[in-house]
């Protein structure tokens, strides 16, 4: 054992000897180095180094990734790390992070480069999951720990996470458990073994003991810093997503490219319109063209002033402004039918500030091709020549505009520039119409609309559609049918239950349904349930995942029962009860998640194409780049830019977005780093790790899609 080490030291030190250092006096403190802001990320294709990646990729924080799985990988040495630019030493990575502690052969050169490299630049290392050992700094589980699943187990944040990288949280991180025959969240509890300068950040309790085991901590060693995770995940559990910011956090000192948000958006279609009822006799929704039954009578819902009042009091107490998507028809229809009066509408422009207003087509009219209802399900009507026959330039107009005067003329505190067509129509919708009405984007440029929204289960991603760019919506699967909780359930049980339990056999057909039933739900409790803490859960999922694009639902979720508040609250009070108040949820309105969107994408493919040039240099950050380019960013607070506060306070740092120049941007840190000194020979490289378990039936939870 002893002539391994020895060996090991040799070839790290050759290795430190290698790496380009600024030139001084051994044992001095030595000028800055550069430090490009990119990470590295060592993958062994896992969940948890594939989780900090997209992680990385969603911020837009640069990041190249090497996967040990391919043969023609490049290899990790001294000139792949670090090297000189204009005569000062160029580290070429801000981080590091390993699919645990040291996933390389023992005596591996890799290793020891690396070591070397974090020893001689004081780069962080993130082991992404690794077993509790003495070389992460911690006792074998074995000697008082725990192995095994964390199922439903609530860990906590340290006082030192709290006041360190994990600050923005509230204290709770609780572990998902969504399945009684999935192991989900395996896991090794350990302590840090005696002597060793080891930070618990994140603790759980170790089962039949009052100790408390570490998940996420910093262990100091050898010069170096990294941070050890002893926990599996994906990217889309709950435990990851609170803890992912912490962990880009830490490893960049809170200097990095990129920004992250929590965003919540609810989109309200169909207000002033009504929408039909489910009908559970004949188990289709009268008034829809599939529902043909000759016994089918429409039973509309429609909200009542007092709805109306409720919405009002309901986003003063939350803090939370709704969007409303209204069809003006449905008011003057009403009104003819009620000689002139419309005490909803009232209502509505009387409490027109309190909410944000979007124009949703005058008559919720279909405006891809003209539909042929002759059939189930519908078709594309054609001309005698069998082109489609589409919706007129026209006719699609006159429903943005006509629905755009109604607005004005009503003091409605509208954008123009946004629409959202009935059921997203106009937008491609397979099987039927696997293309765009052309006729579509005319309009839209008649009518200077900008950004046009669509269903992200159908439409995902951005595009533009004539002068709009799309903003995909992600529909809640609270239908727009259902005023009540029974008529919600029994639907649902309907769509989500086999042939043989009554159900329209769906799942049957498409086993990949994730949200098949295994029986049917008490149409007494199985809106309360499992309807609400599913759909919370999938919304919530979106907030924490820095995904802006909007959720929407319709008018009569918020009418009778107003079953749309228990999702709603869920979401927001269990995003209240896991984060600090320094972060809110952000609550933006449609052209700003449009604009996001849209920045995000050029931004990223300014990346992709090596565009972008960032380093820090002690404690100022240089960036470069396409003049007119947005560029994301995250520094800790008081960062100057030009003299003046960089960017906006959220979750204890400053983040936002500047647009660059012909001048590279220049932000000027509070405090430059700690000072880069040369030690000598780096420690001993320690084995690798043993193959940490990782669970099988991790895996992503999609919501269904439901209609605009």
């Amino acid at each position: 054992m002893k002539r391994i080490v020895s060996t090991t030291l040799l070839a790290a030190g050759a290795l430190l000897a290698g790496l380009v250092l600024p030139t001084s006096t051994a044992g001095a403190v030595e000028p800055p180095p550069r430090v490009d802001l990119r990470v590295l990320v060592v993958t062994d294709g896992g969940p948890a180094t594939q989780a900090i990646a997209a992680e990385l990729q969603t911020a837009g924080t640069p990041y190249t990734e090497i996967d040990l799985n391919r043969a023609d990988r490049p290899v990790i040495d001294a000139a792949y790390l670090a090297d000189s630019v204009g005569g000062r030493a160029r580290a070429k990575f801000q981080a590091v992070v390993l699919p645990n502690d040291n996933p390389f052969p023992a005596n591996s050169s890799e290793m020891a480069a690396l070591v070397a490299y974090e020893q001689a630049y004081d780069i962080p290392q993130v082991d992404a999951y690794t077993y509790a050992r003495p070389e992460a700094g911690l006792q074998y589980p074995v000697y008082g720990g725990y192995s095994g699943s964390l199922d439903g187990v609530q860990a906590q944040v340290t006082t030192a996470g709290r006041n360190g990288p994990f600050g923005y949280l509230a204290g709770a991180v609780p572990f998902e458990d969504n399945s009684p025959t999935v192991g989900e969240s395996y896991a090794y509890l350990s302590t840090p073994v005696a002597g060793a300068d080891f930070t618990p950040y994140v603790e759980a309790t170790i089962p039949g003991t009052t100790k408390k085991g570490s998940l996420v901590g910093e262990y100091q060693h050898d010069g170096r810093r990294e941070l050890v995770v002893t926990f599996v995940y994906n990217r889309y559990q709950q435990q990851f997503r609170l803890l992912a910011r912490g962990i880009v956090e830490w490893m960049t000192d809170g200097v990095h490219l990129g920004s992250s948000r929590n965003y919540f958006a609810v989109h309200i279609d169909d207000v002033l319109a009504a929408d039909d009822r489910w009908n559970s006799t004949l188990n289709c929704t009268p008034g829809d063209v599939d529902c043909t039954d000759p016994n089918a009578v429409p039973d509309p819902i429609r909200m009542t002033p007092a709805d109306v009042d409720a919405a009002v009091t309901w986003q003063n107490n939350r803090g939370f402004t709704l969007d409303l998507a209204y069809n003006a028809a449905g008011s003057v229809d009403h009104r003819e039918d009620n000689n002139g009066a419309d005490p909803l509408a009232d209502r509505l422009v009387n409490q027109r500030n309190q909410f944000r207003w979007i124009n949703h087509t005058y008559t919720h009219a279909f405006l891809g091709c003209e539909q042929d209802t002759s059939v189930v399900p519908w078709r594309c009507a054609t001309l005698p020549n069998g082109s489609v026959k589409w919706v007129s330039r026209a006719a699609v107009s006159d429903e943005i505009a006509l629905n755009r005067v109604w607005g004005q003329t009503a003091g409605l505190p509208l954008e123009n520039g946004e629409l959202v067509t009935g059921e997203h129509s106009g937008l491609r919708v397979l099987p039927q119409q696997p293309t765009d009405n052309p006729n579509l984007g005319l309009a839209l440029g008649d009518n200077a609309i900008t950004w046009l929204a669509s269903d992200n289960s159908r439409d995902p991603g951005q595009r533009q559609v004539g002068s709009a760019t799309t903003v995909p919506r992600y529909p809640m699967n609270i239908f727009y049918n259902a005023g009540r909780a029974a008529e919600q359930v029994d639907e649902y049980n309907w769509i989500y239950t086999s042939r043989a339990q009554g159900g329209s056999g769906i799942c049957e057909d498409n086993p990949a349904t994730t949200t098949c039933l295994p029986a049917p739900l008490d149409p007494a409790t199985g809106y309360a349930n499992h309807i609400v803490p599913l759909e919370r859960q999938i919304a919530l999922g979106h907030v924490l995942a820095n995904d802006p694009k909007p959720h929407f639902i319709h008018q009569s979720n918020l009418a009778e029962d107003r079953i749309a508040y228990p999702v709603l609250d869920g979401v927001l009070d269990s995003y209240q009860a896991l984060f600090a108040t320094s972060t809110p949820v952000v609550n933006l309105r449609m052209k700003d998640i449009g604009g996001e969107l849209k920045r995000r994408t050029a931004w990223q493919t300014a990346v992709s194409a090596g565009q972008i040039t960032a380093y820090r240099i002690g404690s100022a950050v240089t960036v470069q780049g396409p003049a007119g380019l947005a560029v994301p960013a995250t520094m800790p607070a008081g960062t100057l830019s030009g003299g003046t506060a960089f960017g906006e306070a959220y979750a204890g740092t400053r983040s936002g977005w500047t647009t660059l120049t012909t001048t590279p941007l220049t932000l000027t840190l509070s405090a430059p780093p700690a000072p880069v000194t040369t030690t000598g020979a780096p420690g001993p490289v320690p084995a690798p790790a043993p193959a940490a378990r990782v669970p099988q039936g991790v895996s992503a939870r999609v919501a269904p899609g439901t209609d605009g």
